[in-house]
């Protein structure tokens, strides 16, 4: 018989084969019973004071309704796991937007997980997710500022974990992620990255993990590619059966081509948590500290420039608490802060140096949800964000509320 020892540690490998598979906030979590096919239909209608925001039309407001379907379901057998999603979607202006003349944009993703166990020490994890939407998603680490163009965001990743002994594991895989927008240039990247983790089972708690990546990226238009390897120790800690802290440090070495290219060593940090409080009141968070190969050329006085360091830091908060079975409260903050250094411009003067940048974005909401009956369920959400940048305009505050309605069987 397996001991609980070994147990956990088969169950904690398969929880971080994919280090980013669902975003920032992506703890693991080995599902263990199957959950019937579940389907949504619902809308919302959005009030914006600034669907422009830092341009020359920053202000422009705009009333939008957000029709959707969606649908989802879990099925576990004894060696195989099927998690599918999906929600179609688009968000229609009842104005065209400064700048385009189109109205209508898809606000789409899907995702379908799967772990399959061949034997109680080995196993085949994949991960993967696409989108095609306007709206930033600041959780899932690439967005930052704000742009009036739909993007196609796709990853998938796939790795082997093996058991080797009582308390050793490893983790191998590799990842392809695409980011592919509609009329932004230079904003076009392309990334592989390839993994592999050491894992150390310390206590039925507690995982020790020590792991090597190394990525590259394509870019589109004046963008460089880049290089970027990462060596970090971490560990994966359950405090209690709800509450569970994944933690990876150490340092980034990048590489980048281009004009203004260079190399660089920077320190690197993730974390996210999951904790369920109890029963009404559960909230996650991440944080993420490393230099990003998103958003590089930007434009910096008389042209663009590149920046070949691009420190950035993500810290994400969110949590819900349900009052009652009829009433529920949810709310979140995202915090962004960048610094663009060694800087090249690639118009203008080209190949002379550009002056550095900071930039802050916070990003923050509060709702409420109310079920009316068993299957459907009004909400009310506000949201406020604020950019704050040196980069010519970037500045802006922006308003947002949205009421929906939602009906689930």
């Amino acid at each position: 018989m397996t001991s609980k020892l070994t147990t956990g540690l088969v169950l904690a490998a398969s929880l971080t084969a994919a280090h980013a598979g669902s975003g920032l906030y992506y703890v693991p979590n080995d599902t263990e019973e199957s959950i019937p096919i579940k389907w949504s239909v619902g809308t919302n209608l959005t009030w914006d004071d600034n669907t422009s925001p830092g341009g020359v039309n920053d202000g422009d407001e705009n009333v939008s309704i957000n029709p959707y379907v969606g649908v989802s379901f879990v099925a576990v057998t004894p060696q195989t796991t099927w998690d599918v999603y999906a929600r179609l979607g688009l968000v229609y202006y009842f104005d065209d937007l400064a700048g385009t003349s189109d109205d209508t944009f898809s606000s789409s993703r899907a995702g379908v997980n799967l772990t399959h166990r061949f034997n109680e020490r080995l196993r085949f994890t994949s991960r993967n997710f696409i989108s095609y939407e306007m709206e930033p998603d600041y959780s899932y680490g690439f967005a930052s500022s704000r742009q009036n163009s739909e993007y196609l965001y796709w990853q998938t990743d796939n790795s082997v974990g093996y058991r080797w002994s009582e308390r050793v594991a490893t983790y191998t895989g590799i990842q392809f992620m695409g980011l592919e927008y509609d009329n932004i240039a230079n904003a076009d990247r392309t990334t592989w990255t390839a993994y592999n983790q050491f894992r150390y089972q310390l206590s039925p708690q507690s995982v020790l993990t020590a792991s090597y990546r190394y990525s590259e990226t394509s870019a589109d238009g004046l963008a460089s590619d880049s290089t970027n390897q990462y060596l970090l120790a971490g560990i994966e800690h359950r405090f209690s059966p709800n509450t569970i802290l994944v933690a990876n440090a150490g340092a980034q070495f990048r590489s980048v081509d281009g004009i203004g290219g260079r190399d660089s060593t920077s320190p690197f940090l993730e974390l996210a948590l999951r904790s369920q409080i109890n029963t009404q009141f559960g909230i996650r968070a991440f944080t993420r500290l490393g230099m990003e190969d998103y958003d590089t050329v930007v434009q910096s006085g008389p042209g663009l420039a590149e920046y070949s360091d691009k420190l950035t830091l993500r810290v994400g908060v969110s949590g819900d608490y349900q009052v009652s079975k009829f009433l529920g409260f949810f709310g979140g903050v995202d915090v962004i802060t960048s610094s663009f250094d060694d800087g090249t411009f690639v118009t203008g003067p080209v190949g002379t140096s550009a002056p550095g940048a900071d930039e802050a974005i916070v990003n923050a909401y509060i709702g409420t949800s109310l079920r009316f009956t068993d299957t459907i369920t009004g909400s009310v959400t506000y949201n406020f964000t604020n950019s704050d940048s040196d980069v010519i305009g970037r500045d802006y505050d922006r308003n947002r509320v949205s009421v929906g309605v939602q009906a689930e069987f």
